[in-house]
């Protein structure tokens, strides 16, 4: 009995094991969201994951970079419709024939880098060149990126698409790193002349192409108007040396209801005359679709603001602080003329007698 029970024992364990490795990894788990997690929940788990598993950041470290090329895995999956539903129902082992990219370029579609695991760097240490030539490199890109206050109140990823000039070999071979360099030359006995020279090397030829490349600008909740965002070697290709980089420069769209000051939001209500003497309340739809309850009981004059605390927007260094929403009420007078008998009718409602006092509007 004893021993028909360790064999059975044995036989669940290989099954178990057996079934883990059909099923394949669990992207799910690895990127640490939920089987129901939007595509911008995915977006923002992968950014967060590669940036710490990096190999640059971890040299030598097997077990990070193993975890960055699961990470990569699993965003490409979950990140696109079609591959995901397959997993869903198949698991990795439905997606073998399906094209992977590799895990530099995934992550150089966030931060730029061109591909690879050399392109990024975090700036550890300091790579002293030891004296030799400085590396060429291409020209900077700013490019303005509009942005809505609802994607700077709520926070979102905004897909770009780059068109970039890439290498690619061409045949025979080129002139490069070319410099200048002081030659003497003897002109007679005792008699010598310097002069510069420019001196280049013979390199493979290459030729650009055209390439179309998605980036993803990640806008987090509290990003200002003017903010920049770089992407590292996403700018224009030198022939001889490095690109230059791209940062979008953050440009908020005007909205039709809120004005933003700071982390402070400003909106104007324009009531009737009825609601500002008689009172009224209302529900303001927020960016983010959220109400904000108003009420006045008491006379709401033209020009009367409120404020409501921590319906502002989210400060972008900590996303727990949120500033104030003020708002101002303007008041539709009704038009046309009154009869004596309505005019005696809203001087005894009122209790006002006619009164006009002058004064400097500007102190």
């Amino acid at each position: 009995y004893l021993t028909m029970k360790l064999v059975w024992s044995v036989f669940l364990l290989v099954l178990l094991n057996a079934t883990i490795l059909l099923a394949g990894r669990d992207f799910y788990q690895i990127l640490g969201v939920s089987k129901s997690a939007s595509t911008k929940d995915i977006k923002k788990a992968y950014r967060k994951l590669a940036m710490k598993y990096h190999p640059d950041k971890n040299p030598n470290d097997k077990d990070a970079e193993q975890k960055f090329q699961d990470l990569s895995a699993a965003y490409e999956v979950l990140s696109d419709k079609e591959k995901r539903q397959t997993y869903d129902r198949h698991g990795e082992e439905g997606l073998k024939n399906a094209g992977m990219h590799d895990a530099g370029d995934v992550f150089s579609s966030f931060f730029g880098g061109g591909g690879g695991f050399g392109g990024f760097h975090f700036g550890f240490g300091g790579d002293d060149p030891g004296g030799e030539r400085e590396m060429p490199r291409g020209a900077d890109i700013v490019v303005d990126l509009e942005v809505s206050l609802v994607e700077l109140y709520t926070g979102d990823f905004i897909e770009v698409a780059r068109y970039k000039p890439v290498t690619k070999p061409a045949p025979g071979t080129r002139q490069c790193n070319c410099r200048t360099e002081m030659r003497t030359q003897q002109l007679g006995p005792g008699r010598f002349q310097m002069s510069p020279q420019q001196i280049c090397d013979e390199c493979p030829n290459v030729k650009f192409v055209t390439e179309e490349k998605i980036l993803e600008v990640e806008i987090e909740p509290g990003m200002r108007d003017g903010q920049n965002y770089p992407f590292v070697a996403e700018g224009e290709p030198h022939i001889d040396g490095e690109p230059g980089d791209l940062t979008f420069h953050i440009v908020q769209m005007r909205h039709p209801i809120f004005q933003r000051n700071g982390d402070d939001l400003y909106a104007n209500v324009t009531i009737s005359l009825v609601d500002a003497l008689n009172g009224f309340s209302m529900d303001l739809v927020h960016l983010d679709g959220h109400k904000v309850h108003i009420e006045r009981e008491k006379i709401t004059w033209p020009g009367a603001k409120i404020r409501k605390k921590g319906e502002g927007m989210p400060n972008y260094e900590n996303n727990n602080i949120l500033g104030s929403l003020y708002i101002t009420f303007d008041v539709d007078f009704p038009k046309g003329t009154l009869t004596e008998e309505e005019k005696t009718a809203v001087t005894s409602v009122l209790k006002q007698k006619s009164k006009q006092t002058p004064y400097n509007g500007l102190e």
